[in-house]
């Protein structure tokens, strides 16, 4: 799914690929989108876009002289679980471009598209951003911890940190990769109370007899939970790619494997919150840890690889660990899971997985021709029912 660093590389693509771009004509909606139609039709204009934790916000700008004189039209996306852009020719559309902007004649068309292969995104022609978030954990760092030290007394904070974590009114931008690694830096426990972890940093000041750079140098060596909310995502930003643009296909996602320490990773326990949704973790998992849950391993590289694979999967000493098939569907890709409709600001929830059934007993096998028919009607797989806050 992705998280505050995705919707500001997304952001940082649109800008790039559509500056000295003129687009016309008017916004053209998939049939089968079920967000809203985008009143705009231009003779000429220009698209801008910013990024604010989850939400993207994507500004048509009539130029001077433009036909029908009109004002500037802001949309709001969210990503759902698979959502993204891309910049295509207007004759070869990718597939699941469900909003499209075409580029004005006479130059080759081409079209800025918003790619949702689940169709779990969501644009709003309102154009401002969905009440009750938070500040950025990455543009607004002094205000996003200001509200979240502020707000303690918050019943969600009576919950365990890695929950809270999710929670956009206070940590707008975390999602389930980003609440793994920064909990592994500290290492806290993910079902330690939230409360119990926050409220120290209430009273931690710098003694006045620092300098300002003994002060910088104390802060980046031995960083809080609050100031990795902003610099952990900032390392993802910084590691740019992460499948925007045509130089960047979708799979592109090695410098992130690379960065990866706990998330997925071999030797990292996982458990499942009450939200359904997987925590990956090292050591204790803490005193609010759901009963009866179990703590799964991640299995060794080593025990994961086929004999005919591990002389070229395994990485040469000091180099960060490759990952198998296996590991690689634990990643925070666009479509890695199904999750439902939603805009719930107190849960960030991934569908969890289902397992196979086994047949009932004189139950006959499913056919390929059946498999095939029953996708071709559309029925919605299991797990899409849940809530999100993309």
């Amino acid at each position: 799914m992705p998280e505050g660093p995705e919707l500001h590389l997304a952001s940082h693509f649109v800008n790039k690929a559509c500056r000295g771009l003129v687009f016309g004509g008017r916004v053209e909606k998939s049939s089968v989108s079920r967000n809203p139609e985008v009143p705009f039709e231009s003779s000429a204009y220009h698209i801008s876009a910013s990024a604010r934790g989850k939400e993207l916000r994507l500004t048509l700008s009539p130029l001077p002289g433009a036909q029908p004189p009109q004002e500037p039209l802001a949309l709001v996306f969210r990503f759902g679980m698979s959502g993204s852009f891309q910049l295509a020719p207007a004759d070869a559309l990718p597939p699941h471009a469900h909003l499209r902007f075409y580029t004005a004649p006479p130059a080759p068309r081409l079209a800025l598209c918003f790619v949702d292969i689940r169709r779990f995104g969501h644009w709003d022609p309102g154009g401002k951003w969905q009440p009750g978030r938070g500040p950025c954990v990455l543009l607004e760092y002094e205000q996003f911890r200001e509200n979240v030290l502020r707000n303690l007394s918050n019943k969600a904070f009576d919950r365990p940190i890695c929950e809270a974590l999710l929670d956009q009114r206070f940590f707008n931008g975390i999602g389930n990769y980003l609440r793994a690694e920064i909990l592994y830096r500290l290492r806290i426990p993910p079902f330690e109370k939230a409360r119990t972890v926050l409220e120290a940093l209430q009273h931690h000041r710098p003694s006045p007899e620092m300098t300002l750079s003994q002060k910088i140098r104390t802060k980046l060596q031995n960083p809080d939970l609050l100031e990795l909310c902003h610099s952990v995502p900032k390392e993802v930003v910084q590691l740019g790619g992460k499948g925007y643009g045509l130089e960047h296909g979708e799979e592109d996602f090695a410098a992130f494997r690379a960065w990866l320490r706990c998330y997925g990773m071999p030797g990292m326990s996982s458990l499942r919150d009450r939200h359904g949704r997987t925590i990956w973790f090292q050591g204790d998992p803490g005193p609010l840890a759901p009963k009866g849950g179990k703590s799964c391993k991640k299995k060794s590289q080593e025990s994961q690889l086929r004999p005919e694979d591990k002389m070229e999967d395994i990485p040469p000493p000091n180099k960060a660990p490759s990952r198998t098939r296996k590991a690689q569907k634990h990643l925070p890709k666009k479509a890695a899971v199904q999750q439902g409709e939603g805009t719930s600001l107190q849960q960030d929830l991934e569908t969890p997985t289902v397992p196979e059934k086994g047949r009932r007993k004189g139950q006959q096998a499913t056919t390929g021709r059946h498999r095939s028919r029953k996708k071709k009607a559309g029925t919605p797989s299991k797990g899409s029912g849940e809530t999100s806050a993309s």
